[in-house]
């Protein structure tokens, strides 16, 4: 056997056997308004403190911790593996393995030193021998208010996998610059802050997959600020990342934020794919009945700027549902809304403002067993197109689609069934509405409402059963 492995083996082995054998108060608690690693293990505060035994048995096997026994190991500071004096790294467990953070800052901090992109000229020699440093088959537990799970800083492939991260305050965070992660097949839960947080990093080439990232009260996959391009979510469930009470939110399950850095052009987002998810909760279904959860929370919200909208972001695949606002999207260009299934928002399932060439097709859109205003709102936006849905049973007596100030639309083969209102536009121009098909509105709605502070509407082959109130001065001379 290596003798690395050996001393990594001889050295954890000892742990087990000391855990239950000294007595240390912990040095602060999490406040009680939220679960701490103490809820769970009862004997916690007489566990010693094996933060330094764990980063001497770090540092004396070349950067590298392998458990080979169950145990439960609590910590006060960072375990730090310098992948600049070790190279590629480790953390894993052939057993049952429970890391508790009862200090502040990550359990586990990986320094590298790729200040390159993902392109193989940008390397320096030495950050090849700093790849793929990987932590696997553990659990983490916060019992601080700052504790953290892990922290990844100018790494190169890092690979987190069948890790779970309960009761800190983010799950996962990115800071600085890191390339080419890996986050895959992870629990990443009731956290009081983000579940995975990407906090103002320059990070090109991240795949998120098969986890669950569910009850963190600030979000579940959040994007501040930061270079971010090349971002996959596929196959996760990620729900009730924002509070469960009637606590006011700008939370969301998913969330891409450069709203603060307006002027700033070094922050910027796109190039993001989000699919196959199940992304829901909380709104409708909190604890309290009648009392709506989290409002102003969103499943998806995407928050752009004027001087650089976030772009090219394909949301497909989905299953949405059970917010404020399904989706949110602000200061956004080039986005693809395809082929999912969107129910029970609170308030409604798409808005849409200042943004241009917002695609949304082949999606359903139903309020399921609520009676909610369940719109889709386009507000000073362009050259957008709305195509091959259905939208029903949206109690919004402005309107299912609505269009306000909006220029450059394509509207097409839209069934819109048992609606308070049907398609209303308002000072918006160079729209074409055809084939559509607006049945059984309410009884004092419209199918169809285009005023005179419109222009240039251009209307065909659509399917109206009820009221409409169309001004002829808004209509194109071209029919």
């Amino acid at each position: 056997m290596n003798p690395r492995h050996i001393l990594t083996a001889l050295a954890v082995s000892l742990i087990t056997l000391t855990i239950t054998t000294s007595t240390q108060a912990q040095e602060k608690k999490t406040p009680k308004s939220f679960p701490s690693a103490a809820d769970q293990i009862k004997d916690l505060p007489s566990l010693p403190d094996f933060t330094e035994q764990l980063q001497q048995t770090i540092d004396q096997s070349g950067g590298n911790l392998v458990f080979v026994k169950t145990g439960v190991y609590r910590i006060t500071k960072p375990l730090v593996f310098d992948l600049t004096k070790h190279g590629a790294a480790k953390v894993t467990s052939s057993a049952g393995v429970t890391i508790i953070m009862d200090g502040p800052g990550p359990a586990i901090k990986f320094i590298g030193s790729h200040e390159g992109t993902a392109g193989p000229t940008s390397f320096k020699p030495k950050t090849w021998n700093e790849r793929m440093p990987i932590v696997s088959g553990i659990e983490i537990l916060g019992n601080h208010p700052q504790a953290v799970g892990i922290e990844l800083f100018q790494t190169m492939e890092p690979v987190i996998s069948q890790v779970s991260v309960r009761w800190c305050l983010h799950g996962i965070h990115l800071v600085n610059r890191n390339r080419n992660v890996t986050i895959s097949d992870c629990h990443l839960y009731e956290n009081s802050g983000m579940g995975i947080y990407l906090d103002a990093v320059n990070l090109h080439q991240i795949n998120i997959s098969n986890s669950h990232i569910s009850y963190n009260r600030h979000g579940g996959i959040v994007v501040r600020n930061g270079n971010v391009r090349n971002l996959q979510i596929t196959g996760c469930d990620i729900e009730g990342n924002m509070p469960a009470d009637s606590s006011p939110t700008r939370a969301a399950n998913i969330l891409l934020d450069v709203s603060g850095s307006e002027g700033d052009r070094k922050h910027s987002i796109a190039e993001v794919t989000i699919t196959s998810c199940t992304i829901q909760h909380s709104g409708n279904y909190s604890k309290v009945k009648g009392v709506f959860a989290a409002p102003g929370g969103a499943n998806i919200r995407i928050l752009g700027k004027e001087s650089y909208p976030i772009n090219s972001v394909t949301i497909t695949g989905n299953v949405i549902s059970d917010t404020e606002n399904n989706i949110d999207i602000t200061h956004a260009h080039d986005v693809t809304i395809a082929s999912n299934t969107l129910f029970a928002p609170t308030s409604n399932h798409l808005t849409v403002k200042n943004s241009e060439r917002i695609v949304v097709t082949g999606n359903t859109f139903n309020p399921r067993q609520f009676e909610r205003p369940a719109a889709l709102i386009f507000t000073n936006s362009n050259d957008c197109v709305i195509s091959s849905s259905t939208i029903h049973k949206s109690k919004n007596p402005a309107g299912a689609v609505q269009l306000n100030n909006c220029s450059g639309f394509l509207l097409n083969a839209l069934n819109l069934t048992d609606n308070a209102a049907g398609i209303a536009l308002n000072k918006t121009i160079d729209t074409t509405i055809n084939n559509c098909r607006v049945s059984r509105t309410a009884e004092n709605g419209l199918d169809l409402s285009i005023p005179a502070d419109n222009k240039n509407i251009k209307l065909s082959g659509n399917s109206l059963s009820g009221n409409d109130k169309v001004d002829e001065t808004a209509l194109s001379s071209n029919k």
